[in-house]
């Protein structure tokens, strides 16, 4: 034994582990390691990494046991190990992830006042604004390098707006901040992005596109947390109303999927042809699905607007609009139980949410003969108007009741691809453009 210490051992490595340790006062409740605390099938266990204590409570590295039961090591050694880097966390939320850069912040600080009050008291001072439209622009966003495909406002910190871009790349917007408007840029995307919408719980949104995957990410963090892939370009999502956990997504082979972002599966899938999904939308219960599909490449117009059932997976209609157009939007009434569609026919049809789903025969909205053609609408926070963007870059308003027009702006040169309204200051509207423009109007 005294063969083998003395040749492992390193008489200045003694010297000076003695020596310091004499100058090192040795803490008041200091004991000793005892190895009969150690499991003996599994001698690794008491060099499991703890939660670092503060630099004034750490105790050295060369208070630590000899790895190997029996074999001496020396100081150089223990430092040698000590500086190794320890075995990855199993937990995958540990893992070093990508974030996106920060430009500002995403909190309403700095938001006007006004702002900030009409954003906190909608219930007071937004009803009173319920009958007011937008007359100018007042806010011009600039980040985006190519067209702009989707905007959706942030449900519950409204002063935030996410964008979506065919330069890959998803904007967040603090609209009213006097600072620094781009709170994040977003670019886990490696292909163009169709959609994007915020979820019902917490700062995260969920994108889709080219790159066949749907992703959510978390957007205080600037973290993405999930990832859904597909066999398909995505073009569409949608959060199920009541249900937050729950997502729809609609492809280019005409898949249209459910998930549940719990365990990132797929809970129902809804087949019935290989025509692209161009959009989605729950009705206000939640129990069917409306999906309109691309059937310019088909002789058949049935297809065209289906209604599915979404627990049974199975279409409740599938002849709802049977005119050989493409419907490239499907919008649900804010509370009536009616959706609309815009039809590339130049003009919206309005639909029953209730069986048959019969199409309107003798109510619709007129384009009056304007060059472009209705891209994406979307209904007013009281239901009494309805906003469309065109592809004359203009932006339509209709009276709900009696589908009139009772109100046009001309936004941009290039087309008017979506629009979306505040839920809380019903009086303002986000739209964007062809080449690359989002304004707020007010």
């Amino acid at each position: 034994m005294d063969l083998l210490c003395n040749a492992y051992s390193n008489a200045s490595d003694n010297e000076e582990e003695e020596e310091e340790s004499a100058k090192q006062p040795r803490p008041e409740n200091f004991t000793p390691p005892n190895s009969k605390r150690l499991k003996p099938d599994n001698p690794f266990t008491h060099t499991k990494t703890q939660n670092p204590l503060s630099g004034s409570t750490q105790f050295p590295a060369l208070h630590i046991e000899a790895p190997v039961p029996g074999r001496y090591v020396s100081k150089r050694e223990r430092a040698l190990l000590g500086s190794q880097p320890t075995a990855p966390d199993p937990n995958p939320d540990a893992l070093l992830l990508t974030t996106s850069p920060v430009f500002g912040s995403i909190s309403d600080s700095d938001v006007p006042r006004d702002i900030k009050s009409l954003l906190r008291n909608k219930a007071k001072k937004g009803r009173a604004q319920l009958g007011q439209m937008p007359q100018r622009m007042s806010v011009p966003l600039s980040r985006h390098t190519k067209a702009v495909n989707a905007l959706h406002w942030s449900p519950t910190h409204a002063h935030l707006l996410a964008s979506a871009s065919m330069d890959q790349t998803i904007c967040i917007w603090n609209v009213w901040s006097s600072d620094q408007k781009v709170a994040r840029v977003l670019n886990f995307h490696n292909a163009a992005i169709k959609d994007v919408k915020w979820s019902g719980q917490g700062l995260f949104v969920l994108s889709c596109g080219y790159d066949s995957s749907s992703k959510l990410v978390d957007v205080e963090r600037g973290i993405e947390t999930q990832v859904f892939k597909e066999d398909q370009v995505v073009s569409v999502v949608k959060f199920h109303p009541d249900n937050f956990n729950l997502f729809v997504s609609g492809g280019s082979k005409g898949g249209l999927r459910l998930w549940d972002v719990r365990n990132g599966k797929v809970v129902h899938e809804y087949v019935r042809g290989h025509n692209p999904i161009l959009d989605v939308e729950f009705t206000t219960n939640g129990k069917q699905i409306i999906s309109s599909s691309d059937v310019s490449g088909c002789n058949l117009s049935e297809n065209s607007i289906v209604v599915w059932d979404v627990s049974r997976q199975v279409p409740l209609s599938n002849q709802v609009y049977v005119e050989a157009y493409t419907c490239p939007c499907v919008r649900c009434h804010t509370f009536e139980p009616f959706f609309v569609a815009q039809s590339n026919g130049n003009y919206i049809a309005i639909f029953s949410s209730i069986p048959p789903f019969k199409l309107n025969k003798y109510k619709r909205y007129e384009s009056h003969g304007v060059s472009g053609f209705p891209i994406k609408c979307v209904f007013s926070v009281d239901g009494e108007k309805l906003v469309s963007g065109s592809s004359d870059g203009s932006i339509y308003f209709y009276d709900y009741r009696s589908s009139e027009l009772v109100r046009k702006i001309k936004a941009y040169e290039q087309a008017c691809i979506d629009i979306a309204i505040h839920p809380s200051i019903p009086n303002v509207i986000a739209s964007c453009s062809w080449n690359g423009e989002v304004s707020v109007f007010e």
